[in-house]
């Protein structure tokens, strides 16, 4: 598993404690989604590298030798819409390069994995797909002057749910550009020597154990930490983007779905909560946990970051009879009340 000792990570390998005997996880244990030390299961190798170097990968290449039946679950990326712009080199060394070394340790292992699943993203379909009186088109990277002049949506037209067998991808940010890269390259290469591969794209992960410093990774921890300090939580363009937060650990189940189905070939398949909530709402039901100061819209926004985004799983549910099961106002008390948890523990130890 690369990528293991963050947020999904540590969570499937919790869930999938005892299926395997042996876990081999590789991980950079970047300072920026690794605050503190993680908390790996018992018994699961850390092999601390970055996936982009070469040398990182030696001691993983004889845990593949070994191997008997192998799964493999690559998770390793660098995120953050905003973040890539500024750091493209930084990202495609991750995700791009750091998958392609992933394909070249199994060939040197002469190994041929039972099943490959790609934590992918939302982000590959960009604006994704909109209607236009029925008539579904793809309107593109929402430019300067249009975002300028506070236009945040396509005149006339109303966004549509991402389904990969409906909605072709098409990245408005360099994340979203290497994610759909990494889904590429692993295609060619599983067709190439007959691994299945199941690509999971997945929407807005959330829940307990979220990097609480990282603000690339999630808003919601992010807000958290605001209405806690009594701000106001600032709302980018209208307050209205829609997003899809689905909790980590549907996450974790679609991904031992997948791991456990036997479909041959590729498979891309979008991993959400099926419904989309506004960033307004999400952030008016923190604030109130909190009793904090309303939010306020700010009419800020970030170049790369799309006007809508959600997931239609009904093909992920019947593919892999899997179904989300936490409703966000749920999911959001929960993380209210470990965020407290674990920042009152921060602020006894000081």
């Amino acid at each position: 598993m690369t990528g293991g000792a963050g947020f999904i990570g540590t969570e499937l390998l919790r869930q999938t404690l005892g299926q395997y005997d042996r876990v081999v996880v590789l991980d950079s244990l970047l300072p920026q989604v690794h605050a503190t030390a993680p908390q790996l299961p018992e018994g699961v190798e850390l092999v601390v590298g970055d996936v982009a170097d070469a040398a990182a990968w030696t001691e993983v290449v004889g845990a593949l030798r070994d191997a008997g039946r192998l799964d493999v679950v690559h998770l390793a990326a660098e995120t953050g819409t905003g973040q890539s712009l500024a750091e493209p080199s930084r990202h495609a060394l991750a995700n791009v390069v750091g998958t392609t070394r992933l394909t070249e340790a199994l060939d040197a292992a002469s190994a041929r994995p039972d099943r490959i699943v790609l934590a992918s993203s939302r982000a590959v379909y960009g604006e994704g797909a909109w209607s236009f009186d029925g008539e579904l088109r793809y309107p593109g990277q929402r430019g300067v002057e249009q975002l300028s002049a506070g236009q945040w949506d396509f005149a006339g037209a109303e966004p549509v749910a991402m389904r990969a067998d409906l909605v072709h991808p098409d990245p408005v940010s360099v994340y979203g550009a290497t994610k759909l890269a990494q889904e590429h390259l692993l295609a060619a290469w599983c067709v190439a020597h007959d691994v299945p591969l199941t690509v999971l794209r997945l929407q807005n992960v959330y829940g307990v154990g979220q990097s609480l410093t990282n603000s690339y990774t999630g808003i919601l921890p992010l807000f958290c930490r605001m209405a806690r300090e009594g701000r106001a939580i600032p709302l980018y363009e209208d307050g209205l983007v829609r997003r899809d937060f689905v909790h980590v650990s549907d996450v974790v189940a679609a991904m031992r779905a997948a791991l456990a189905t036997s479909t041959p070939g590729v498979q891309t398949l979008d991993v959400g909560s099926g419904e989309y909530a506004t960033v307004e709402h999400v952030a008016c039901v923190i604030a109130e946990a909190y009793g904090s100061p309303t939010p306020v819209v700010s009419g800020d926004f970030r170049h790369g970051d799309v006007r809508h985004a959600w997931a239609d799983t009904s093909r992920t549910e019947s593919v892999l009879a899997w179904t989300p099961t936490v409703p966000l106002d749920a999911g959001l008390r929960e993380l209210v009340s470990w965020v407290d948890e674990v920042l009152g523990a921060q602020a006894s130890a000081r």
